[in-house]
């Protein structure tokens, strides 16, 4: 018998390895690590990128700025408060209900005021936003195409 008990009067080694329990451990691991992968690739703040169209409507978009220093940029207008940009959302939402937000945020913001301007956005009414990125160049350490 393969991986099972010996005969009473042997002393042998055993000649082979039962493995379906390895199997169904390593199958169940897989199915578990296939169900979650939705759940950790799925971003925590959901983003409603614009897309590209060919039609003639323009699209009204509420633009927010947030630099490494200085105040908030709405429509390059500055803002003090988190109060404040609010305030702009609900009126900006008012004259056009299809309102979308881009937040353009420096590099060297903390991720604590970009969340908070993203919380007055929102608090204000607007529920389409957008993060705006710079395209990498073929020669950054982040693009993989540095000293690395």
């Amino acid at each position: 018998m393969a991986g099972g008990a010996q005969e009473p009067g042997e002393e042998g080694m055993i000649a082979g390895i039962n493995i379906t329990p390895l199997v169904d451990i390593v199958l169940v691991l897989l199915i578990i690590f296939i169900v979650t992968a939705k759940i950790i690739v799925t971003p925590s703040v959901p983003l409603d990128l614009p897309q590209a169209s060919q039609t003639e409507e323009v699209q009204v978009v509420f633009s927010v700025v947030i630099p490494a220093s200085g105040p908030t940029l709405i429509n390059g207008e500055p803002v003090l408060t988190d109060g404040e940009l609010s305030q702009r959302a609900a009126a900006a939402l008012r004259d056009d209900p299809h309102l979308r937000a881009v937040i353009h945020a420096d590099g060297a913001v903390p991720h604590r005021r970009v969340i908070a301007a993203l919380d007055a956005i929102k608090r204000g009414g607007v529920a389409r936003v957008a993060f705006s990125a710079a395209p990498l160049d073929a020669g950054s350490p982040a693009a993989g195409g540095g000293d690395g």
